[in-house]
């Protein structure tokens, strides 16, 4: 007989419907709605909902999209800025039964029809904002996969036009405020596709579950001390891994959204204060955008503010630049393929009695793993052995856990490839320090190696950032025919100081790193950047090898 049979804890101990039931982020609404009913949910200029009225949206929606034939297995689009239509569909298209897939609003019309045919969306909601380019990603969609437009008519946008038949409140007047809705039947369901940016080649559609999307909504809220009601400005896109998870954290802390459709310093910086802002998430580009506003425009905050940073590696001058202004930075770190942040750099109180360039030094390592992340670690990307302790040894970040995607739709051998081994394959280069924090040091396809020496870029990047005239900077390798390659700084200034020169920066930079680490070319002008803020290194790449051709030529 087998050691199971005399295992009593399994004797008549089987789940059921009073012990168990699915994992879902749906039930944060239903429980804010029910226990503070009255408390504001979504703020957009003269708009104000409370929770509510906000829950019986979502259920009215997904109650009309169920009307309309849509449920379990089909994909409903978002075209959508940060207003209370796409908080309210992170919500209702789940509770139909369906999977959310929300747009990236600056993608081009021919990656959108891409996304909108591999993700065999049904129904698209769009706002007129967008409605040049979905108009335009439409006419490369095949008549028959193309899904019904639903227009949200957003009064606090003028322009563009109306492209369906159908708006969004009609919509709603279709669906039943008290619809009875299901949870979904295994957690494993899918809830959200997300596609990738698609520097090379087409995005790969990044597939969410219920049980990851509940679990990192609750670690958000956990690593970052919310507490109960905390007003929340929307600076960080919604379509951006579901606004890394925070629509479904929100509920649960049962905050307000503060809605924003587009990020300026003067826009953040009165909302902070007219509504009391006291939680906001951005990318290191966002952080740097607020460090160089205007003092007279940052004047008048008298109330704590935390900012949680991701999406690179944050300079440690822009972090000592927020904390100046005393914004609280908690650095967080992690991919679309798992949930947006599942990595943080988890604050010592001991470390409070260091220097503000100190402080900001240790907030600038990504950190240790999210409460609901099993596993992570600094390995060998072959053998998959752990790199040692030493803070110099670089290896490939590996996670894995509840919070990791299910994998990438229709690629199973993409899925495949990034799951080898049993541990999720981040692409990301860092060492491990002694105290277990990693610290990206490049993605792989950006380390540079020079006569045989490997040179972070985020390195040589925190150096530049610190030198008074540097805006933005991006650092990639430049072909060389003595070195390999050397690094090539590329650089947009701040305004009013545009006489800085190439041997000034140069010099700089020699002052605070090794020779074999300074930039032998600094290019000035804009930097290009993804549909995600992110900077388009792959092109600074190519405009290196020119310069290098250029060089042999002349």
């Amino acid at each position: 007989m087998s050691l199971s049979a005399h295992n009593i804890y399994e004797m008549s101990l089987d789940q059921n419907p009073a012990n168990y039931m699915p994992l879902t982020p749906l039930t944060f609404i239903e429980r804010a709605a029910s226990v503070y009913p009255h408390y504001t949910a979504v703020v957009h200029g003269p708009v104000r909902r409370d929770w509510a009225e906000t829950y019986a949206r979502c259920r009215r929606l997904a109650s009309a999209l169920q009307k309309r034939g849509i449920g379990l297995g089909h994909t409903v689009a978002a075209m959508l800025p940060n207003i209370p239509e796409m908080f309210e569909a992170h919500f209702g298209v789940p509770m139909s039964g369906a999977t959310l897939n929300t747009l990236n609003i600056r993608l081009d019309a021919e990656t959108i029809a891409f996304m909108l045919e591999h993700g065999e969306a049904k129904i698209l909601l769009t706002d007129r904002e967008f409605s040049e380019t979905i108009g335009k990603a439409l006419k490369l969609v095949p008549v028959a996969k193309r899904p019904l437009i639903i227009d949200v008519d957003d009064p606090q946008f003028v322009g563009g036009e109306k492209l369906g038949t159908l708006d969004y409140e009609t919509l709603l007047a279709e669906g039943d405020p008290e619809f009875a809705w299901q949870l979904p039947a295994n957690e494993w369901q899918a809830i959200t596709l997300n596609y990738t940016s698609g520097t090379t080649g087409n995005p790969k559609g990044v597939v969410y579950h219920h049980r990851g999307a509940y679990l990192n909504a609750v670690s958000n809220a956990l690593v970052w001390n919310m507490g109960l009601h905390p007003v929340y400005l929307w600076t960080l896109p919604m379509f951006h891994c579901n606004g890394w998870c925070f629509p479904w954290t929100i509920a649960a802390t049962v905050g307000t959204s503060v809605c924003l459709r587009q990020v300026r310093a003067d826009l953040v910086f009165d909302l902070i204060k007219q509504e009391k802002v006291n939680h906001f998430c951005g990318a290191p580009i966002v952080l740097n955008l607020l460090k160089n506003a205007p003092d007279e425009m940052k004047a008048g905050i008298d109330h704590p503010v935390k900012v949680m940073t991701a999406g690179a590696a944050p300079p440690a001058a822009v972090i000592e630049g927020m904390q100046q202004m005393n914004f609280d930075v908690t650095h967080t770190y992690g991919l679309t393929e798992t949930y947006g942040p599942s990595v943080v750099c988890a604050w010592h109180g001991e470390w409070d009695e260091l220097s503000l360039p100190e402080r900001a030094a240790l907030k600038s390592r990504q950190g240790v793993r999210y409460p609901m992340l099993e596993g992570l670690m600094v390995a060998d990307p072959q053998t998959l052995e752990p790199v040692p302790q030493d803070g110099e040894t670089i290896g490939e970040i590996f996670m894995r856990g509840n919070v990791v995607m299910k994998g990438y739709l229709k690629n199973p051998a993409a899925s495949e490839e990034a799951f080898r081994g049993g541990w999720f394959h981040s692409g990301d280069l860092a060492v491990w320090h002694e105290d277990g924090y990693i610290d990206i040091k490049d993605r792989s396809k950006d380390i540079i190696i020079s006569g045989g020496e490997n040179i972070s870029t985020i390195e040589v990047e925190d150096v530049l950032y610190r030198h008074p005239a540097v805006m933005e900077v991006a650092v990639v390798a430049r072909p060389d025919e003595k070195w390999g390659e050397t690094p090539c700084a590329f650089v947009t200034v701040k305004p009013g100081m545009e006489h800085v020169t190439e041997e000034e920066i140069i010099e700089f930079c020699r002052s605070q790193l090794a020779r074999f680490k300074v930039p032998k070319t600094v290019v000035f002008g804009p930097l290009p950047k993804t549909s995600t803020g992110k900077m388009q290194k792959f092109i600074l790449r190519e405009q290196a090898k020119v310069l290098s051709k250029n060089n042999l030529n002349t």
